[in-house]
């Protein structure tokens, strides 16, 4: 079952190393949550984040070390 809004906010966020490393750019994403991967702005961390099945999340991160995907 995936985590309500309200349990998000608990959970430990850390920075892609696919990140730009100007500090501006930052994606975040909490993948210690099962059934669902929060990835968010770092920008804009009061925002709702977005949120993935960990199989399509585990598809994407693939397809970027690939390069089949930019992310």
């Amino acid at each position: 079952m995936p985590k309500r809004r309200s349990d998000i906010g608990a959970v430990s966020w850390r920075k892609s190393s696919y990140s730009g490393g100007g500090g501006n750019a930052c994606l975040e994403v909490a993948d210690n949550i099962s059934h669902t991967v929060p990835v968010r702005d770092s920008k804009a961390p009061a925002r709702t984040p977005l949120s993935f099945t960990p199989h399509a999340w585990q598809q994407f991160v693939t397809g970027v070390r690939q390069g089949t995907l930019t992310a």
